[in-house]
């Protein structure tokens, strides 16, 4: 659920836990939505019609109650119904995160101009009908770019993005402060909305409650928090990526079991489901599913509260670290899929490199940087989430640090509880998480400013920002982010993150591979991502 770059704003708290999802939109939607939002009665609306007008039913293993809003939300069932509602200027691929043009007609031809022109499709509406024009382009941008509204968006495009003119009706330009080419994907992160709709008072929280109008191929249906979300092909589309289904319906369950139910045998509800666990990857296949994955920034972190001793000494937290018999955590816990972490980034990433700091399993180092700390007898509680997989990951760590002298308590609890606590600058010790940034792109710069910056959130929950070690960090992550020759600016990137590695306030255990399941009788045109949801942009029935 989450996710904040370059320099990340200081969000009010509240904000913050709507847009990641972790304080959930439970309150009914917008009155707009009302009328079809009383009840999950469309759930097992799962194979109505026939032919082309089937319904491609999906489950989706994260809540469909954060935040809708697409400046503000990191719900991974948000973002990924957002990308099948709305469109960027430019869209990216979901594998190769390459761009490409959606509601723009071209990409630009020269990356490291500091000017980008872009004409808007002709023809392309919104789904109530009324044109798409330059004013809601800039409408957009100048909500992202405004220094007193506080939005997630802000921190992908603030560093670099000086501000966007309108030309004429179909014309618009971005003025660059300085040459970004990575700016281009990120351009999908600035989803185009109607300003006649979200300009009205009180719109921008009926958008983080459900309400969705946007341009792209499928149209908002219904709403049902913490229940299903509906779609309808929108007949009046005109851009790249036709839509294939006449409807849809995608149903969030977290709950493992029936998920994974929901899409087994011969009276299977449905035809595709993310988030699929590891231990039901061969009973599936053996029933004719496709299961595939795809290795990323998934990952199971620690944080640790810097402002609570022990944990101010970087000995102390790098002991912990080394103590993780993480070799046995991939092995048991998420059998095979993963690796132990020898990076911030994983190794596909292609500014990976091996950092310094290896956290390579190692009890004995662990216990002679807790003496060399002068820290005996500590006991932690570990403040978890209760997402499956981590939950099937904290035994290790219990059983790890326990072997070092450390007695450790698990706390596994709901998203909501653990985020709300941290929102309340509420005490705490350790949190275990998990956290995906490469639902926001690839490039490592945005990776980084998503967990690291002075005024970030994560940074906020950890109380390091004003540590001497962290203000260089920042001064140097602003400078790469400006370093206009690709290889001097990786090699900055990679030396800040052994910074990073070395010091191990927010830092990943292992990354593992996240896994999709569908019917290859029923869907083609899938491609598993390796970061949460799905999308359905390029498949069709089989």
């Amino acid at each position: 659920m989450r996710d904040e770059t370059p320099d990340v704003p200081a969000l009010h708290r509240r904000s913050f836990l709507k847009y990641t999802g972790a304080l959930g939109a439970a309150a009914a939607v917008s009155a707009s939505l009302s009328a079809c939002s009383s009840g999950p009665e469309s759930t097992n609306d799962t194979g109505s019609g026939s032919g082309r007008d089937r319904t491609l039913t999906a489950v989706i293993g994260y809540g469909n109650d954060g935040s809708w809003d697409p400046t503000q939300t990191a719900s991974a069932f948000c973002m990924a119904a957002n990308n099948h509602i709305y469109e960027g200027l430019l869209d990216t691929d979901p594998i190769s995160r390459e761009p490409y043009a959606a509601l723009a007609t071209e990409v630009p031809k020269d990356p490291n101009s500091t000017s980008w022109t872009f004409a808007l499709r002709a023809g392309a509406t919104f789904h109530d009908g009324k044109p798409v024009t330059a004013d809601d382009v800039v409408f957009v941008f100048r909500r992202i770019l405004d220094p007193d509204t506080q939005t997630l968006a802000k921190g992908f495009f603030a560093s670099w993005l000086k501000e966007v003119r309108k030309i004429d009706a179909r014309h618009v330009e971005l003025v660059l402060k300085f040459p970004f080419p990575d700016g281009l994907s990120r351009l999908t992160l600035a989803k185009i909305m109607p300003e006649h709709v979200f300009s009205r008072p009180g719109a921008w929280d009926d958008a983080i409650k459900g309400k969705a109008i946007g341009s792209g191929p499928y149209r908002q249906t219904a709403h049902h928090p913490k229940s299903n979300t509906t779609f309808e092909a929108f007949d009046g589309y005109n851009g790249p990526r036709k839509p294939a289904f006449r409807k849809m319906n995608w149903l969030t369950i977290v709950d493992a079991a029936p998920r994974v139910a929901k899409i087994s045998g011969s009276s299977a509800g449905a035809q595709i489901a993310d988030n699929i666990p590891y231990a039901n990857i061969g009973r599936l296949e053996s029933g004719g599913m496709t299961v595939a994955g795809g290795a990323g920034m998934n990952n199971l972190f620690l944080m640790f509260n810097t402002r609570h001793k022990p944990f101010d000494d970087v000995r102390v937290r790098q002991a912990l670290h080394y103590a993780i018999d993480t070799e046995k955590m991939v092995e048991v816990a998420l059998k095979g899929h993963g690796k132990p972490s020898s990076s911030f980034l994983d190794e596909a990433n292609p500014s990976y490199r091996r950092a310094k700091t290896v956290y390579d399993h190692d009890p004995d180092k662990a216990k002679a940087l807790l003496k060399e700390a002068g820290v005996k007898g500590l006991s932690i509680e570990i403040l978890a989430v209760n997402v499956s997989w981590i939950v099937d990951c904290l035994p290790t760590v219990k059983a790890s640090w326990d072997a070092i002298g450390v007695r450790t308590t698990l706390s596994p609890q709901e998203t909501t509880a653990v985020f709300t606590k941290m929102d309340q600058k509420q005490d705490y010790q350790v949190v275990a998480a998990a956290s995906n940034p490469n639902q926001f792109g690839l490039d490592a710069d945005l990776i980084m400013h998503y967990n690291y910056g002075p005024e970030n959130l994560w940074m906020q929950y950890t109380r390091w920002a004003s540590d001497p070690v962290a203000k260089q960090l920042f001064k140097d992550m602003d400078r790469a982010t400006r370093e206009p020759d690709p290889e001097k600016k990786k090699a900055i990137v990679q030396d800040y993150i052994d910074v990073v590695a070395e010091q191990a306030v927010l830092y990943p255990v292992v990354h593992n591979e996240l896994m999709t399941a569908w019917n290859p009788a029923r869907l083609s045109g899938i491609r598993a991502q390796p970061y949460p949801g799905i999308n359905l942009l390029q498949a069709k029935w089989a």
